[in-house]
């Protein structure tokens, strides 16, 4: 799927390595990483202390942006990286 413009955005502004992130009083853990020049982006988030899990693959193709949420639905990934990743 083609993602939203501002979760684009969020996950393009959001260094490589690892960051956290809370989301209320619960803390996660982001590890996002790269290969093949940028074009392909994995995105991991880990709540410390809990259940909570994403992974996803961003394809930066010629066509345009295709994004792949791992565990969840499409619209579960959108709400939680809205929640998680700041506004660039």
């Amino acid at each position: 799927m083609t993602p939203p413009p501002d979760v684009l955005a969020r996950l393009r502004a959001l260094p490589l390595g690892q960051s956290r992130a809370q989301l209320g009083t619960v803390t996660w853990l982001l590890t996002k990483s790269a290969s093949t020049r940028d074009r392909a982006v994995k995105l991991v988030a880990e709540e410390l202390g809990g259940p909570g899990y994403l992974s996803l693959n961003l394809y930066e193709l010629s066509a345009g942006p295709q994004l792949f949420p791992c565990e969840r639905s499409m619209a579960e990934a959108l709400a939680l990286l809205r929640a998680l990743l700041p506004a660039p």
